[in-house]
């Protein structure tokens, strides 16, 4: 498996266990609002970590407001950030114009 690959699939299981426990915060009521005060700062640096630049930067914003705010962990932002990158980005790169 080529290294570009492996870090394909490396992304995807990490974002799936990160959504994962971002929505774990619904098990426990009342604990979960005060662990997503713990979770949302970790999660926002995780993503700046996995994907790099400026739309990782963005991720991690929308990641750390999507945790923080009550209600809305159920948003996989990882997988969203996952898709976005190995789906539709790279479909758009690799499309030509043919006339």
């Amino acid at each position: 498996m080529s290294k570009t690959k492996n870090k394909k699939y490396k992304h995807l299981f990490l974002g799936l266990l990160f959504d994962a426990i971002g929505m774990l915060s619904f098990a426990v009521p009342f604990m979960g609002e005060f662990s997503d005060v713990i979770w949302a700062p970790l999660a926002g640096w995780l993503i700046t970590r996995m994907y790099k630049g400026k739309i990782g930067q963005v991720a991690g914003v929308v990641t750390f407001v999507e945790e923080i705010i009550p209600g809305l962990d159920v948003i996989p932002t990882f997988t969203i950030m996952w898709l976005y990158t190995y789906v539709f980005k790279k479909s758009k790169i690799g499309k030509t114009i043919e006339v």
